[in-house]
């Protein structure tokens, strides 16, 4: 399907009609949603996908995700949601986890990926070890699953059905490539 220029003229479009919405969104995000969406509803009519593109709209849903990209912010400054206190600059334990970046792209012969994920699994064990919960405005703003770590999981995983694919690194690599951003090893 991506291959279409039905498709390709389907998510420049809607990036377009985001831009003059004054929403940025990566295009791979959106070619994702554009092919959901056309199977979807190629599935429920009981059609091929290339006869659902007649109820394509690419105005409309740029509209969809500059709404929701909206009542996101406005949701998350009205809640008071809690933020994680970010650690003072001179924390060591920071230091320590950032100053390992460089070495850790030398282990790994730059593999930007590899490195991204020590650096975030290192900082988040940091965050618990610190105290995640300690922040102003957390308590209580775990939603349903309080702070039951398998139930948070859950609530992921069906929110974002195939968030595991940014365990493969081809698919992280692809998706840093698509927002216009590359590492290059001189």
């Amino acid at each position: 399907m991506r291959n279409t220029k039905d498709f390709k003229e389907a998510v420049a479009g809607t990036l377009a009609e985001l831009a003059r919405r004054g929403v940025t969104v990566r295009p791979g995000a959106v070619a994702d949603v554009i092919e959901t969406n056309v199977t979807t509803v190629a599935a429920r009519l009981g059609i091929q996908p290339r006869s659902a593109w007649r109820y394509f709209d690419a105005a409309a849903l740029a509209e969809s995700i500059a709404q929701q990209n909206k009542e996101f912010e406005e949701a998350s400054a009205n809640s008071g949601v809690g933020v994680a206190p970010m650690p003072p600059v001179n924390n060591p334990e920071l230091a320590l986890i950032l100053g390992g970046v460089p070495d850790s792209l030398a282990q790994t012969g730059g593999d930007l990926y590899a490195v991204i994920v020590n650096v975030a699994v290192n900082a988040w064990m940091a965050g618990h070890i610190h105290g995640e919960d300690g922040c102003n405005g957390c308590d209580g703003s775990r939603g349903p699953s309080g702070h039951n770590w398998d139930h948070r999981m859950a609530q992921f995983a069906s929110l974002s059905p195939g968030i595991t694919r940014w365990f493969d690194p081809d698919q992280w690599n692809a998706a840093l490539r698509d927002s216009g951003f590359s590492v290059e090893r001189r």
